[in-house]
């Protein structure tokens, strides 16, 4: 079986790489900077340079491929919608120029909105984009990423967190791991047709409070959390120096969850996973602090 994943050396996709390894398959892994791979993966896998926004490029790279891992690459931009409507063009181009049968596509909780949640709605239109297509899709509606808070370490450090979202409403969070572990599921298993949606819950909802309680518990001092303006939030982004546009697009992944948002997909055995915040906190995020 040959397997094409993207974004192989992200939070995800490292797991998927080494996963699909470990299930005894030699992935062909598309990335823009082939030297970042480790040594100790290339003898496994099959490398190839590729800008996941240059059709012609990701066409190349996934000739021969029969199930593609995709990941919609997020990057410093000045207009990240735009890259990813790019990145979808170049996705569709390389799936039926190749016939490539099955495509696992890494989305998000809030996609079924389709329009009003900011970055997320770049994984919306690849989402339609995948179902216009007559070929095996199953999307991943992932939820927030534990590995999110490797980007607030110095807020942890410093005891504060900040959020737009009301403390108490509990959202779904989920290691990046446990996508990986089901995404390799969807790869390997040939039996499921069609055009499927798989939800990733991890294993338990849980409010920005009480986020701030289990790292209290385990960080080693108090953490609390601190609910700001919309307009706040934006200015710290444009202070961090992400280009106007970026901002409000990472801002509307939070704005466009709040309200009385549910997902689409209830929280079910299907899509709850094992690891929980205390012992991703134990293995990646004490290491970092």
């Amino acid at each position: 079986m040959r397997i094409a994943v993207t974004t192989p050396m992200g939070h995800v996709g490292q797991h998927v790489t080494s996963m699909l390894i470990r299930a005894g398959v030699r992935p062909l892994l598309l990335a823009r900077t082939p030297e970042k791979i480790p040594h100790t993966v290339r003898h496994y896998a099959d490398i190839v340079e590729a800008d996941s926004s240059d059709p012609e490029q990701v066409t190349a790279a996934t000739r021969g491929a029969e199930a593609l891992y995709w990941v919609d690459p997020s990057a410093f931009s000045t207009d990240p919608l735009r890259d990813y409507a790019l990145a979808t063009g170049a996705l569709v181009e390389a799936v039926t120029t190749n016939g490539i049968g099955r495509v696992v596509f890494q989305s998000s909780i809030g996609a079924e909105k389709r329009h009003g949640v900011g970055e997320i709605d770049g994984l919306a239109g690849t989402e339609v984009a995948l179902d216009a297509l007559d070929v095996d899709v199953t999307h991943l509606r992932c939820g927030y990423f534990f590995t999110n808070l490797l980007l607030d370490v110095e807020a942890v450090r410093q005891g504060r967190l900040r959020t737009v979202l009301p403390p108490d409403q509990e959202l779904s969070w989920v290691a990046p791991r446990d996508i990986a572990e089901i995404a390799t599921f969807m790869l390997l298993n040939t039996q499921w047709h069609g055009h499927r949606v798989q939800a990733v819950h991890g294993p338990q909802d849980l409010s920005w409070s009480q986020v701030a309680t289990i790292l209290t518990d385990h960080v080693g001092h108090p953490v609390r959390v601190e609910r700001i303006s919309d307009t706040e939030m934006r200015e710290q982004y444009l202070a961090a120096g992400m280009p106007p546009k970026m901002a409000d697009a990472v801002l509307g992944m939070s704005t466009g969850l709040r309200d009385d948002f549910r997902p689409e997909q209830p929280r079910t055995l299907a899509t709850t996973t094992p690891t929980t915040l205390a012992s991703w906190i134990h293995d990646e995020l004490l290491p970092a602090l």
